[in-house]
């Protein structure tokens, strides 16, 4: 206690100096933690997002993650109605779960004759109420609101498409979709009928195309092979922030994809979407889920895939944003660190006649090489302290500052939100961080005033 006594009141001796040095660890503090806010955000909402739209966790048939999109019905869950009311009444995985819900994913060609236009898509049904419970799940209190399907409440042929789709199948005006650029061939047609072939394989005849018609055919294979053709009504079009799916988008109800692909077949899903209460508990309930699929489904041969591995570019965008912070907080350490050392070594070149006169009065060499390290220290407890102050009320000036902007995946602005409060491992790594970079950086000058000369010293000028 009385070195820290003697190290405190040698930091109070020259009071600008150890503000200056106070400053640069405060400054070092506030953008390590401002920018671990701002990671965290990210993180948070990515996986709000993506848990939003597939889940935690899938039950698929195996392969289904390589090889299902090129041919959905080879990869189908036939039992998947059992799987489901058996998941749901596990003792162990039932308090974890909040939804669980079908859906079936397949290949096709959409088609918009009125315009002679088609265009290659990506369909998924699901059904619609238990899609709209997906939206609600927001456990890390994500200022972004539920999202509820534009399928809501509408009839069993409607289907929502991407932006790129209307855009490609000309259904911009329909849709009354603005600033929705057209082909520059579109004066020289009038109006085209769907062709005889489709039109027998849709089971109906031929349509009289007119001006604001929103339905389009979608051509997909069936369980056997064969081409079915359903009609969907475009309800609405929206876009997904990234532009290979919204060039590729379709969304229609689970019951009317299971008719296209499956006909009079049994009807099947491509994958179970489970939703857990919180991303912590996958581990337990995928272990669990295994188990379960092990014991009672063996002969289906399901495997189960996590968010993480159905959307890669989660854990890419993880590892940048960790990347970047971890460049940043070393580039901070290096500065705090010749930052005190600097302070340090000024003070010992200022102190040696003082260095000298302990020493002759039978202060032992550890004795003074504490005293520069418990400066040291104090300034890096301070300095971490007050950092992490300042730190989480700049945060919370940001995040009531009315700040909004685009992030990434996603089309509508949201409040700028840093997470620094409540980051426990966070804020104190950051202040552990500091405090041993500025105890450390003041060795070097301790062991070197510890190593004067006691009569040079003395007779320092």
């Amino acid at each position: 206690m009385r070195s820290l006594s003697i190290a405190l009141r040698n930091l109070l001796r020259n009071r600008r100096r150890s503000l200056t040095t106070l400053l640069a660890m405060i400054v070092g503090a506030l953008a390590i933690l401002l920018f671990g806010g701002f990671s965290q955000s990210i993180k948070n909402g990515l996986e709000t997002g993506f848990v939003r739209t597939s889940g935690h966790l899938q039950i698929q048939h195996r392969g289904y993650y390589l090889f299902g999109s090129g041919n959905p019905a080879a990869y189908g869950i036939r039992d998947y109605l059992r799987i489901i009311e058996r998941v749901k009444r596990d003792p162990a995985l039932g308090p974890m779960l909040t939804v669980v819900t079908p859906i079936l994913q397949m290949g096709g060609i959409g088609g918009n004759f009125a315009a002679e236009r088609s265009k290659t898509v990506f369909a998924t049904g699901y059904i619609v109420g238990e899609q709209n419970l997906l939206h609600e799940w927001n456990d890390y209190r994500f200022p972004i609101k539920p999202r509820r399907s534009a399928l809501t409440d509408s009839g069993p042929d409607a289907a929502v498409i991407g932006m790129g789709v209307a855009r490609i199948l000309e259904l911009c005006a329909p849709l009354d979709i603005v600033d929705c650029p057209l082909p520059e061939d579109t004066s020289t047609r009038d109006g085209a009928r769907m062709p005889a072939d489709i039109a027998a394989l849709a089971g109906h005849d031929q349509p009289a195309a007119h001006q604001g018609d929103t339905r389009i055919e979608l051509l997909v294979a069936t369980a056997q092979g064969l081409p079915n053709v359903g009609e969907l009504h475009v309800l609405k079009a929206e876009s997904l922030g990234i532009k290979e799916l919204d060039d590729v988008y379709v969304a229609m109800h689970l019951a009317n994809a299971q008719q296209l692909v499956f006909g009079r077949e049994p009807h099947q899903a491509t994958a179970i979407v489970l939703q857990l209460r919180h991303t912590g508990q996958i581990p337990a309930a995928r272990a669990q889920l295994q188990r379960l699929l092990d014991r009672e489904f063996a002969d289906d041969k399901l495997e189960i895939q996590d968010f993480g591995t159905l959307n890669p570019t989660f854990g890419q965008t993880i590892t940048f944003f960790d990347t970047v912070f971890t460049f940043i907080a070393l580039l901070i350490g290096v500065i705090v660190l010749f930052t005190v050392g600097n302070t340090m070594s000024t003070a010992v070149v200022e102190r040696t006649v003082e260095i000298g006169t302990l020493r002759a009065m039978g202060l032992r060499r550890g004795g003074i090489r504490s005293l520069f390290v418990f400066e040291g220290l104090i300034l890096g407890a301070v300095g971490a302290v007050m950092g992490v102050l300042v730190a989480i009320v700049a945060a919370e000036l940001i995040n009531h500052g009315g700040v909004y902007w685009t992030p990434p995946g996603r089309v509508d602005r949201i409040p700028l939100t840093l997470y620094v409060w409540g980051e426990t491992r966070s804020l104190v790594g950051c202040a552990l961080g500091l405090i041993l970079v500025a105890t450390v950086s003041a060795w070097w000058p301790a062991r070197r005033a510890a190593r004067l000369n006691i009569v040079e010293a003395l007779r320092h000028v």
